[in-house]
Parts: C-alpha cells; structure tokens; sequence
C-alpha cells in the first residue's frame, strides 16, 4: 500500500514537473520577441534580426477609408440600353483595399503643384518641363458656343473653388500625383516616428535632396544625399531625433532598453506605408456599389443600380423626398434645376461631400465627376483568365543595376520626357527615384505566371481575330508594333526638338478600325455633364490617357496588407 502511494506521489510529482517545463517552453516559444522557429532573441540591442513584432495593423493613411473586400457581380445587370457588349457580367472577388473619401480637390492638386514648383523651379531650364508638365489643361472648360471663362480662368485656383474636384487631369498626370503622394505621406511619417529630422522635409528640399520612398528602402543612408543630420537612425536608450553622430557616440547604461541599435526604417518596421495608386477598375466599380450595405441584394445574381438604395436618382426620405442624390445632367439644358429651388445645387461640378456618402463612407462615387482608373481598355474582361483582383495593364519592371552592381538612381541628367499627342512634354521620373528597367529572362525563365514585361496585350486574341493583324512583312504597311498588337488603332508620332519646336505626324492609314489601343485608359462613373445612364457603377468608358476633359477627375486608392478586416468573427474567435 505504502509502495503504490509512494509511486503515486512520485508519478504525480514528475508529471507536475514536465508540465512546467513544457509551459515553460511553451512561453518561450510564444514570445514575441523569441523565435518559435530557432529560439534565438530578436531584436537584440547586440545585432541580430530586427522584426516589428509589435505590429497591430496597417495605419489609415491621409483621406482614405477602408473598403473591406469580397465578392460581387462586375458588369451591367439590368437597364443596358446602350447594348454595350463591353459590360457583360461576370463574378469577381477584390481583396480589402483603401479609397480616398473624396475626389482629388482643388487644393490638394495645387499642394502638389507648389510642392513641384519649390523643389524643380520652372525657371531653370532643366526643369521646365516639370512642373509645366503637372499643370492641369485649363483650357478643356472652352466651348466654341458658350462662355466659359469664368472657370478657365479661376476653377483651379480661386478659392471659391477649393473644395471642388480637380479636372484637366489627364490619366498620366493622375498617375504622377499619386506616386508624389505617397512620398509626401511616408515623410511626414518618418518625421513623426523620429527617422527624419524634423522640418527637414520643407527647408532642406530641393530637387537633388528629396524623398523617394522606394530609394529610401532600398538605401536609406543615401537619401537626402547621405546627410545623417536629416536622415536618422532609432537607436535604443537615446530621445528619436538624436543625429546617427551623436547616436554613435551614446554609450549610456540606458543603451539596449527600448528597441534594436543603429536601423533604419524598414519593410520590416512596418513604419512605411503601401503606395498610393488609382484604383483598379474592379475595385472601383466594387466600392461605388458597395452592396456591403444593402443585404437584400443577392450579390450572387446582380447588384444595385446606383452606389445608393432603390432604383432612382431622386431621395425617398420623408425629409429630404424628391432631392437629387447625385450631381448628373437631368435633361437637355438642365444641368442644375430651376433657380431658387435647384435640384442639385450644382450647374457644374459641386464640392466634395456635397451628397450623402455610400455605405462605404465614400462621396461622389455617382456624378460629380467622372474618374480614372489604372486599367487599360479592353471590350471584355477576360474572367476566364482570373476573377481576383482583376487588371489589365501589368507592365513589371526591376530596379537598374549599373556596370558596379550598384543601384542606379534618376538624376538631373537622365530625367526621361514624353511628348504627349497634343505636344504637352511630361516627366516621367524625377531625381533621387530609382531607375527601372523592364524585366528579363532572369525573371521570367521557366515561370509559370508571367513570361514577358509588358502584359498589356495579355490574351487579345489570335490572328484569325482581327482582319489587319499583320505577320509577314511590311510590304503591306504595317508596321513593327502593328505586328505584335490586336488592336489597330491610329499611331500618332508626336516629338519636340531641342529648340522646342513640336513635329506632328498623324497616322493617315485607312486600314485603322478601332480608337482602342494600349494607351487607352477606362474611366468609370457619371459626372455633371452626364445623364442619370453612366451612374450605373458598372458603366464604362475609355479615353486616349494622355488627353484630359473639363468632366475627368480622380481619387487615390491603397492596398491594404494583412488580414481583411480590422476584426472578423472566425471559427476560432466566434462566441460558443
């Protein structure tokens, strides 16, 4: 008796014990700053891996909502009284992603031009053509039977007119806002999180010492010309802002208390944020729908008509019954209503917010203006060949290594123009981004996924499929690029010589069929000038990106990385 008790106890006693050593493992294991994978400490202060294991969640950048993704029916559903062959539907899912509450105003575009026109001065003869390039086309409000100068002379800049959407944007200008945005935005967070000088970003600027995101990821030390006074490193045991000089020489016992010695800011800080970008055609078409509020909608079999509830443009609310829901033209000469009791309080565009939101919390995504986005036009989307995230316009590129094996950089000497078809010369790198060259067979042997740079003309279609595909020789006239593309629309070749002076030779070919090409961009969603039709979100058009109208805007777009949704009832964390 004496013998199995004791055995008990000794059984009991071993039992205890391995059960704290393996929760003792089990804590050290689930460390946050241990590896589950090598037991190894990260972040230590004496080097090592140095992780954001502390990360919660991607930061809402400026002017953006969350648009959690999922599942919706792209294309027109009903009322397709165009017989537009172009919307047919077709079921697509869009990862979660953030939109700009509003479209791109007034004042945000004239913040990018000053920021322009301080850093590369116009007056300067290397980059002139910088800032002239940025300026929005003014003259678009011109109408050859109607007086309206009052807007070209005063829409963009007047502060009447701040709040309202900024238009003579063409898709190549809307694209280049978009990257300085994203640049402007990562340095005022650096500066905040301590990896900048403060105020560095307005007085130390010029066109040899600015930002660039990318480049500061890919070499930190030599942004701002390698000046360690404005560019930082967080050093544990020192106040953020200290110089890497002064940090060097701290040699305080209070060194190694609060994070990793002597980093910059990192991919793995989790400090810096995605670019901003225009959003894909999917993902505004899924947002201007948003039928996340609007459950009676089976989204499986089609979606709302407009980004609001019912089937009409006017308010059903007790209250407000009968007021517009959006700024459209409602008829022939009627762009407003009648004076003193207006329909929608606007003859031309409105300001931003002007209209109840979505139920997304985005404003305007029905008239107003219409919008760019990223995709270049084709008549189908091709869902055959994918139904996640959806885009066509892919072109992959690498960052250029110079003969060293060193990262070559844009500099005042190899900024690249292009001379639009209307003779406007634009820049399309600036000094201190990083120079891109297409992608090669380094990249692309033997994959799977993806076999050449440019993907713009991805699945078009065989020879059989148009009746000008050329594929033998130019004896008929067709050119190289008409051999490798489906689409014949007119070449136009525009150039500027030294002096300036604008060539312009117009493509006078009679075997041209189409105005679609690769350089033709969607732009979706109905504006002032438009009818209650092309307030549909599925709707669609397409424009030349390098011409801009007094009726085109845009808003920016950001992906969002990590999970979907801030918090999201799972098997795991559901309430038994």
């Amino acid at each position: 008796m004496k013998v199995n008790k004791m055995m008990t106890v000794r059984a009991l006693f071993s039992a205890l014990v391995l059960l704290g050593f393996t929760t003792s493992c089990s804590k050290k294991s689930s460390s946050k700053n241990t590896s589950a994978a090598t037991g190894w400490k990260i972040n230590d202060p004496n080097g090592g891996f140095q992780y954001n294991s502390n990360f919660t969640k991607q930061e809402t950048a400026p002017g953006l909502v969350l648009v959690e993704g999922g599942t919706f029916t792209m294309g027109k559903i009903q009322d397709d009284v165009m017989h537009d062959w172009n919307n047919t539907p077709s079921q697509q899912h869009v990862q979660s992603f953030y939109m700009d509450e509003t479209e791109v105003t007034n004042f945000s575009y004239m913040e990018y031009l000053d920021w322009i026109k301080r850093v590369f001065p116009p007056t300067e003869e290397n980059y002139k053509h910088i800032y002239n390039g940025a300026l929005p086309d003014t003259l678009v409000w011109r109408n050859r039977l109607g007086y309206n100068e009052t807007m070209t002379n005063n829409y963009l800049r007047h502060p009447a007119y701040s709040q309202y959407p900024v238009v003579g944007v063409n898709w190549i200008q809307a694209t280049e806002y978009a990257k300085w945005r994203t640049n402007r935005v990562n340095e005022a967070i650096l500066e905040r999180e301590g990896y900048m000088k403060k105020g560095a970003k307005l007085v130390d600027v010029d066109a040899n010492n600015n930002f660039d995101t990318e480049a500061y990821l890919v070499s930190p030390s030599t942004a701002f010309s390698g000046n360690d006074e404005i560019v930082l490193q967080k050093q544990m045991g020192r106040p953020a802002g200290k110089s890497a000089k002064k940090a060097k020489a701290d040699t305080s016992a209070t060194a190694g208390v609060d994070g990793p010695r002597n980093v910059y800011a990192q991919k793995t800080s989790g400090t810096l944020l995605p670019e901003y970008r225009l959003p894909t055609e999917a993902e505004w078409e899924y947002a201007a729908a948003a039928d996340v509020g609007t459950r009676e909608y089976n989204i499986y079999r089609g979606q709302k008509k407009y980004p609001w509830k019912g089937q009409y443009t006017r308010s059903g609310n007790r209250i407000t019954r009968g007021d517009q829901l959006a700024n459209f033209k409602q008829g022939k000469g009627d762009y407003g209503g009648i004076a003193g009791w207006s329909d929608d309080n606007a003859d031309i565009t409105a300001p931003v917010k002007s209209y109840k939101p979505n139920d997304f919390g985005l404003y305007d995504m029905a008239g107003n203006v219409a919008e760019w986005v990223q995709d270049v036009y084709r008549p189908i989307v091709d869902d055959e060949a994918n139904d996640f995230n959806y885009f066509r316009g892919n072109i992959y590129t690498k960052n250029k290594i110079d003969k060293e094996g060193k990262i070559e950089f844009v500099t005042t000497e190899t900024i690249k123009y292009d001379t639009l078809s209307n003779g406007k010369i634009i820049a399309r790198n600036k000094p201190g981004e990083i120079a891109q060259v297409p992608v090669d067979e380094n990249e692309t042997y033997l994959r799977q996924n993806f076999s050449q740079s440019d993907n713009i003309g991805f699945r078009d279609g065989d020879k059989q499929s148009s009746r000008f595909y050329y594929n033998a020789s130019d004896e008929d006239g067709g050119t190289l690029r008409d051999k490798k593309r489906m689409y014949d629309s007119p070449i136009h070749k525009v150039d500027a010589d030294s002096t300036g002076k604008i060539e312009r030779k117009f493509d006078k070919s009679d075997k041209r069929t189409t105005l679609v090409g690769d350089d033709v961009r969607v732009y979706k969603g109905g504006s002032w000038k438009d009818r209650a039709y092309w307030l549909d979100p599925a709707s669609r058009r397409y424009m030349n990106q390098d011409i801009a109208t007094d009726y085109i805007g845009f808003r920016c777009a950001m992906s969002r990385v990590g999970p979907k949704a801030d918090f999201k009832k799972t098997p795991r964390n559901r309430k038994k």
